[in-house]
């Protein structure tokens, strides 16, 4: 059975990633020539070529498309195992690094934050709010201990490797102005905004197919007046009458006062907010008690969003 070395994977698929031997050697801080070096070496370990050379570079070749997609798992897996040791060595059982999405980390996460803290103190948090694909490989690398997680209904969040579990599902709501003549509504249909105009997230946010999918649902197709780049800024620009909005029910922990929220009732569009965790973890004292703390907070703000057992 053929062992390969890590380094050397790592050089293949910097290589790969870069397309170019010359870009990978600069990312690597190598020569050319050791890059060089170190992939003839990997084939000779495969027994056939991984990579074919054009005049602008390198591409993968069929044997190079599958090798890269097995290295880049078994380098994610070593980062994994050398963040436990360090914790290990080190002695942070004391600490965690919990990983959020925008939306909970400025809104729900803090109340959370804070009932932790209140009865742990002495455990140090760090927060790291980014993108879901980039939180996966957070966890996936050992970078993070936990993680909020998100997905819809019709596209459900599968990650080999990663355990789970569901946290609350949530609404998404209505924002209109306090001015807007349905603001005495509690409760409201997607129809009856066929001809409102919009604001959206920006950058091809998730909440854009949401909005997409219930509008054609109820047959019309939205009109976007703003794409903004937060809810807070979505809340701020709908207060101004500029449109109304769609939002999860956790954007709006923290309401704008000029700002009514509306139900769209049984027909509402959901997501499902999870905590994840890498499976082959030995998890902590303090990781179990932020958990707790993550249910206990849903089970103070939103009793019914909890998971139906």
């Amino acid at each position: 059975m053929t062992l390969f070395d890590t380094r050397r994977l790592e050089v293949f698929v910097h290589t790969v990633e870069a397309g170019s031997i010359t870009a990978a050697a600069d990312e690597l801080a190598y020569t050319a020539s050791a890059v060089s070096q170190q992939l003839r070496r990997l084939e000779q370990e495969v027994g056939q070529p991984l990579l074919r050379r054009r005049s602008r570079g390198v591409v993968p070749t069929e044997a190079g498309m599958v090798l890269a997609a097995h290295a880049r798992k078994i380098l994610r897996q070593m980062d994994a195992a050398q963040a436990d040791l360090d914790d290990l060595t080190a002695g942070k059982r004391g600490s965690l690094v919990i990983g959020a999405f925008p939306t909970v980390a400025s809104s729900f996460l803090p109340l959370v934050i804070e009932r932790f803290s209140s009865q742990y103190p002495s455990v140090s948090l760090s927060i790291r709010s980014t993108r879901i694909d980039q939180l996966v490989t957070g966890l996936e690398r050992g970078q993070m201990h936990l993680s909020l997680l998100w997905d819809h209904p019709w596209r459900p969040f599968t990650t080999d490797g990663i355990k789970i579990e569901e946290l609350f599902r949530e609404p998404f709501v209505v924002l209109v102005s306090s001015h807007h003549h349905l603001s005495r509504a509690q409760c409201v249909s997607m129809s009856e905004l066929a001809q409102e105009s919009w604001v959206v997230r920006a950058s091809q946010h998730p909440v854009v197919e949401v909005l997409d999918r219930a509008a054609t649902a109820a047959g019309f197709r939205p009109v976007i007046a703003m794409y903004a780049n937060d809810y807070q800024e979505a809340q701020a620009m709908v207060s101004a009458g500029i449109g109304v909005a769609l939002a999860p029910q956790s954007a709006v922990t923290i309401k704008h006062p000029g700002v009514r929220v509306l139900s769209l009732g049984a027909q509402a569009p959901e997501r499902r907010i999870m905590v994840g965790q890498r499976e082959e973890r030995v998890y902590s004292p303090a990781e179990v008690a932020f958990k707790a703390s993550l249910f206990d907070t849903v089970r103070d703000l939103w009793p019914l969003m909890l998971p139906r057992s």
